[in-house]
């Protein structure tokens, strides 16, 4: 066991750089569990930087300044968080207020649907499950009230958090994008000079992760500008919050279409039933020829081989990653399981210290 254990230690962790990395990664995954929350505005404006870097560079391509790319570039993003702060979510707010207020009618009519089940199928259904099936379903719906009076009494926190996020982020966005060699540079100081290792997983992992957030935020506009159109042209209710709802869905593979599928349906049975004008029927098979399309033509189009993960490897990171992080987990499930990725194609192995302490 311990010989197993030796060769084992010698083929992955005697390169110092190999050590080095675990080093970065240890101390990385440190920061992150402790001061995670502190952090966040941090973090989420490093990403966001990060997300934008790639617009600055294509500018500094066609012989514009690097000031004056960070400039245009800002300015946009602040245009663009501009229009969906007050010109997207109050129409969502609306519409999800507008939900909210017809969701007892929905409740009351799946319950005298259900109510019916047994009269239709005897032999399968029994009436003592319907009744306890309903009494579940207004448990659930009640745990769901109080937790949302539980949030609008919280609130006060959440407004002060979203305004600190609204003012800090937005001007550590900008610091970042126009001092970046500055931060760059003092970062370096602290790493040792022979880093040839952290570089080649930072390469790739720059590489797949800017394809594949270029490529999802494409998706999402494409989805759900797509979703939205259709379901204007058929007259579904909340039109608007259900094309935001398949758009942020293709952020969570496989998973995330078949989720979404359940308010849909739901929505539409209650707007016009099964038969009425067959619009129920023309509603899902819109549904499924866009998740169709996106998942056949758009996808393979947009990423190419960006992100090559199996999709067996991409479901269990999204239950790994979630279990851990919750929804962040979730969203990030496919840039961490690219970074696994990475590491695993540049660790070093060394046969000849194998055959060394075989030899022993």
């Amino acid at each position: 066991m311990f010989n197993f254990i030796n060769i084992w230690y010698r083929r992955y962790f005697t390169d110092p750089q190999a050590s080095l990395l675990v080093i970065l990664l240890v101390f990385g995954l440190i920061i992150f569990l402790t001061m995670g929350k502190m952090l966040a505005p941090l973090l989420a404006a490093l990403i966001i930087a990060y997300l934008l870097e790639g617009a600055v560079s294509k500018l500094q391509m066609k012989d514009i300044t690097r000031f004056a790319s960070v400039n245009i570039v800002y300015l946009l993003f602040l245009v663009f968080m501009g229009y969906i702060l007050f010109g997207l979510m109050p129409l969502l707010s609306r519409q999800v207020s507008q939900f909210f207020q017809e969701v007892p009618e929905m409740i009351r009519n799946i319950q005298e649907l259900l109510l019916r089940l047994p009269e239709q199928y005897p032999d399968l259904i029994s009436e003592e499950y319907v009744w306890e099936l309903n009494s579940n379903i207004r448990d659930s719906f009640s745990d769901l009230g109080q937790s949302v009076l539980s949030f609008s009494l919280a609130s006060m926190p959440a407004v002060i958090t979203i305004l600190v996020y609204l003012i800090l982020v937005p001007l550590m966005i900008f610091f970042f994008l126009k001092d970046k060699k500055i931060v760059i540079t003092w970062l370096a100081r602290f790493l040792p000079k022979e880093r040839q290792l952290v570089d080649e997983v930072w390469v790739e992992m720059d590489a797949q992760i800017g394809n594949y957030v270029r490529g999802k935020f494409n998706e999402i506009l494409i989805v759900g500008g797509v979703s939205y159109v259709a379901f204007v042209i058929l007259g579904l209710n909340y039109a608007f919050l259900l094309a935001m709802i398949v758009g942020i869905s293709v952020l969570i593979p496989y998973i995330g279409a078949a989720i979404v599928t359940l308010p849909i349906a739901l929505v539409g049975y209650f707007q016009w039933g099964l038969t009425s004008d067959y619009n129920f029927t023309w509603l899902m098979l819109s549904y499924f020829i866009i998740q169709f399309l996106d998942g056949n033509i758009l996808v393979p189009i947009l990423f190419s081989e960006a992100v090559n993960l199996h999709p067996l490897a991409i479901i269990v990171s999204i239950l790994v990653f979630g279990g851990l992080w919750g929804f962040w987990g979730v969203f990030f499930a496919i840039p961490l399981a690219t970074l696994v990725k990475a590491l695993i194609n540049v660790w070093p192995i060394h046969e000849d210290d194998i055959k060394a302490v075989k030899r022993k």
